[in-house]
C-alpha cells in the first residue's frame, strides 16, 4: 500500500501526505449480486485513520478536522468504506478517494461571516412590483360581480 496523498486546498496549501502505516485497510464480504466469486471475494474496503495519532497533521489541523468530522468519528477514527466495485483493487482505490475528500474538506477553513446589507432601491422596487403583479393575476381569477 502507497503513501495517501490529499491534493492542495484551503487549509492545506501543500497538500498532505499520510504515511501508509498509518492507514488500516480492512477487507470483507460486500454485499449484493457477484456472480460465481460472491462467496469467496472480499472486495469490501474498510480505510481507517486515527487523527489523533498521525504525523501528518499539525496540531491547529488536527483540531480542525477532529472538530469537522466529529460526528463520522468512532474516538479518534475516522473510517470510510466502499464496495461500490465488484474488484477490490478499484474498491481500495475509491474508499482512499472517500478519505482524501473528507480530509480535505475537514481542514479547510471556515468560510468567511457574510455581511449584512440593505436591499438595493432597484431590488425593492422589483420586490414590489412582482407583488403587484401577482396580485393583479390573483384579483383576475375572481368571481366576477354582479354589478
Amino acid at each position: 500500500m502507497d503513501d495517501l496523498h490529499v491534493p492542495p486546498g484551503p487549509g492545506i496549501p501543500q497538500g498532505l501526505r499520510i504515511p501508509a502505516h498509518e492507514l488500516a485497510e480492512q477487507f470483507t464480504h460486500a454485499s449484493g449480486p457477484g456472480g460465481q466469486g460472491v462467496n469467496t471475494s472480499d472486495s469490501r474496503v474498510q480505510l481507517s485513520l486515527d487523527l489523533a495519532a498521525t504525523t501528518a497533521l499539525s496540531d491547529a489541523q488536527r483540531e480542525r478536522a477532529l472538530a469537522g468530522l466529529a460526528a463520522r468519528l468512532v474516538g479518534t477514527t475516522l473510517t470510510v468504506s466502499a464496495a461500490e466495485h465488484r474488484s477490490q483493487l478499484r474498491n481500495r482505490a475509491t474508499a482512499r478517494l472517500r478519505l482524501a475528500s473528507l480530509l480535505r474538506e475537514a481542514l479547510a477553513p471556515p468560510p468567511r461571516a457574510r455581511r449584512a446589507t440593505k436591499p438595493t432601491r432597484g431590488s425593492q422596487l422589483r420586490r414590489l412590483e412582482a407583488k403587484r403583479s401577482r396580485g393583479e393575476t390573483k384579483r383576475g381569477r375572481r368571481r366576477p360581480s354582479l354589478d
